[in-house]
């Protein structure tokens, strides 16, 4: 499994020279398209604990609910490193649906899931289109800071 051993966002940017510019050129594209979520270092849930154990870079920060009803800190906004692409994740809903599913096929993405994308090069991503998302998370996060965990609790 691919692990980045990184233990601060310096390091986690400096990971994989070869994609740190990838990196950076999405994070100036988030922080544009949401400044009000705060840029951290996502140290992955402990072991034992809900949630998954990835380190990521993380914009803004909420309680993220699973079917059992644990929750745990997330980033609204996550980006992570895999052995082949960067993935980006979007744990905020429109209409109790994953936000990301709304854009589905309109990124540039290699592929998409219900609340996350993947792409190899930053170059290969409709970045207007990319900055939406991002945008309108930060939107309703704001408005409304419980959304993501009504939606996973099905309430």
């Amino acid at each position: 499994m691919f692990r980045v051993d990184a233990g601060s966002l310096e390091a986690y940017f400096a990971f994989d020279p070869a994609r740190t510019a990838e990196l950076e050129e999405l994070d100036a594209l988030i922080r544009r398209a949401a400044p009000g979520l705060k840029c951290h270092f996502h140290a992955g849930t402990p072991a034992g604990e809900a949630g998954m154990r990835m380190t990521m870079i993380g914009y803004g920060r909420l309680q993220y609910a699973i079917k059992s009803g644990k929750t745990t800190p997330w980033p609204v906004i996550g980006v992570a490193l895999q052995k082949n692409y960067i993935s980006v994740y979007v744990s905020i809903t429109r209409g109790r649906k994953p936000l990301v599913s709304c854009y589905a096929g309109k990124l540039g993405e290699l592929r998409a899931g219900n609340n996350n994308f993947s792409f190899e090069k930053f170059a290969d991503l409709n970045a207007p289109a990319v900055g939406s998302p991002f945008a309108e998370a930060a939107a309703i996060f704001k408005a409304d800071k419980e959304n993501p965990v009504r939606y996973m609790q099905g309430g």
